[in-house]
């Protein structure tokens, strides 16, 4: 399929190597200012696929990602953020990446070209037409990406892509496509830079959205977040402190007792 391949396109700047320290990263930073405006144009696009996920996850579905190399990675990244932030179990939220966890430090060769082993992996899990899987890959053309979306949805799996490359076979094939265009990379090619950002900020969009839709944010505070550190657990007590008015002491203790912000503030007939 012949498509323009935006993220091979070449870099706007040159001679990279005679440029100072200094100018390296204004020039990096000048890029990256660009992105947030793309992401901007394609909201409509992530509201559609949040809506979708929002519906399959209060049935019981779950969200998966699916992707490799850097892709893989960011995916994996934010699943694995879910959980301490919001509360929700390790199995809701799910970063699947070619070649298996040791893709997450290693590249692991020829992982990403194997377009029946991402179904094989999701198989894994006991996918069902509950759960959504989002393909994650800035080319657009990565086979177990492309392959693992074209599996769902012939088992009538929801699908939805991140892409930077419009047109590309990836967004040919996910039903809920988000082709975010955010040009050449500052070093030709290397998609880990403002596509990589690019996919980070609506991979954040995405899960955050999700989980306040859910239930799992109270005005503006993360009242379900895992108590997995000192740091946490004053942040916790001062929320109950806000939420109650009584003391740090006293909060400190409901928090322990009660095991979340929310189970605290419920104790005490607020929320």
């Amino acid at each position: 399929m012949a498509f323009n391949k935006i993220t091979e396109q070449d870099s706007h700047y040159n001679h990279l190597e005679k440029m100072s320290p200094g100018e390296l990263l204004s020039s990096i930073n000048e890029q990256d200012q660009t992105v947030a405006i793309a992401v901007e144009k394609v909201i409509p696009l992530i509201e559609s696929l949040v809506i979708e996920i929002v519906s399959k996850m209060k049935t019981g579905g779950r969200l998966f990602y699916i992707g490799a190399g850097t892709s893989g990675r960011l995916g994996v990244l934010d699943a694995s953020e879910c959980p301490p932030t919001f509360g929700v179990s390790y199995d809701k939220i799910i970063g699947i990446i070619a070649g298996g966890d040791t893709a997450i430090r290693k590249a692991v060769e020829n992982a990403e070209d194997d377009e029946k082993q991402a179904f094989k992996d999701l198989e894994n899990y006991q996918i069902t037409n509950k759960d959504v899987v989002i393909g994650i890959a800035a080319s657009g053309t990565t086979p177990y990406v492309i392959g693992g979306l074209e599996s769902c949805n012939k088992m009538g799996i929801t699908t939805g892509c991140i892409t930077c490359n419009p047109g590309s076979p990836l967004d040919q094939v996910a039903t809920h496509p988000i082709a975010v265009i955010v040009g050449p990379e500052f070093i030709t090619g290397s998609s880990r830079m403002k596509a990589g950002t690019a996919q980070k900020m609506i991979l954040n969009m995405i899960s955050t959205s999700v989980m306040i839709q859910l239930g799992h944010i109270k005005g503006n505070k993360m009242v379900d977040m895992q108590l997995s550190n000192d740091k946490l657990v004053d942040r916790g007590t001062r929320m109950i402190m806000e939420a109650t008015g009584v003391n740090y002491e006293i909060a400190r203790k409901l928090l322990i007792d009660h095991g979340s912000v929310r189970n605290a503030i419920e104790h005490q007939g607020i929320c």
